[in-house]
């Protein structure tokens, strides 16, 4: 193969490993992996981690830790410590993290009171699976000191990383009506990459474009030429024709 890339030797691999060790404060093991055998794929990856993880774009440092600490929990990923000392560093506190995974717990309740409305409404008249879970949310949410518009950021990730559509949806409408600006929306979801992979943003981006779509939430200028433009689908043309 003409272009096969050169992998480093012995001696490169090792200054690199403790290049990175000394950047980072530590060291996992699939960065020795990728350093070792894909390089091309190891530099992406660090651009990628910069850009999604540590820039500055619209979360503020508590709004984003604060989402990062429901995502963590959600997907019980023990390994992002270093996240749980940036929240700190915020103005994070440890009763504010107890409260973060009691509605990360309570946020399968929005796919739940669902199914219960939808198969067995007749059973329980009055039952309004929205309202009850926005009660729900407002009663968890209610001791933690921060604005509503960040528990639904947060929870709108949170189900997103799990793909439960219902609570996404949910989270999303009141964002809207809580007049969350959609940059802050669209980086809070972009979180999810890092810890579940870029299929579960891309769900939670198509969930987003249908409530735009059919006018469930009132995009703004930019975020309508999103919602208006057509075949979005990976087997679509441009007219928005199923292709083959």
């Amino acid at each position: 193969m003409s272009d096969r890339i050169e992998l480093p030797g012995p001696d490169e691999l090792r200054r690199r490993l403790e290049d990175l060790r000394r950047s980072r404060g530590f060291l996992l093991p699939h960065h020795g992996a990728m350093a070792a055998a894909l390089p091309d794929l190891h530099e992406a990856y660090f651009v990628m981690y910069r850009a999604l993880t540590l820039g500055r774009r619209h979360l503020d440092d508590f709004e984003k830790e604060f989402v990062w600490m429901a995502v963590l929990v959600a997907v019980e990923e023990a390994i992002g410590t270093h996240h749980l000392d940036l929240f700190l560093k915020a103005g994070g506190t440890r009763p504010m993290a107890e409260g973060i995974a009691r509605l990360v717990g309570y946020a399968a309740a929005a796919r739940n009171l669902s199914f219960m409305a939808e198969h067995w409404g007749p059973y329980l008249p009055g039952l309004d699976a929205e309202a009850s879970y926005g009660a729900g949310v407002e009663a968890l949410s209610s001791g933690l000191g921060v604005d509503p518009g960040l528990v639904d950021l947060a929870l709108a990730a949170t189900n997103a990383a799990v793909r439960r559509e219902a609570g996404l949806r949910f989270h999303v409408r009141a964002a809207y009506r809580r007049g969350v600006p959609e940059p802050k929306l669209a980086e809070a979801l972009s979180l999810i990459i890092w810890p579940v992979g870029v299929n579960h943003f891309l769900d939670a981006c198509g969930a987003w474009h249908d409530l735009m779509a059919t006018g469930a939430v009132s995009p703004s200028p930019s975020f309508r030429v999103w919602a208006e433009t057509p075949a979005q689908g990976g087997f679509d043309d441009a007219a928005g024709r199923r292709k083959g």
